[in-house]
């Protein structure tokens, strides 16, 4: 069988609107980027989170690209 991946936002976002239902108010991601803590919340809950849309992936590969640019083509 294969293994389930969700969009860590969605499961984030249900769990959040429990949790504010009950009448609690969860902060998660307080000290900086969220997407790691949201990821971890799924881990805990036995998902693998699903890397798609992670803003820090698509923050990393503009950067590696633009270093390639540079190296390859020099400054622009």
């Amino acid at each position: 069988m294969d293994e389930e991946t969700y969009n860590p936002w969605t499961v984030v976002h249900l769990v959040f609107e429990q949790l504010a239902d009950a009448g609690l108010h969860p902060v998660l991601g307080s000290t900086g980027n969220p997407g790691e803590p949201a990821a971890e919340l799924l881990r805990c809950l036995g998902i693998r989170p699903d890397p798609q849309g992670d803003q820090r992936i698509a923050e990393q590969k503009d950067s590696t690209l633009a270093e390639l640019r540079e190296t390859f083509f020099g400054k622009s």
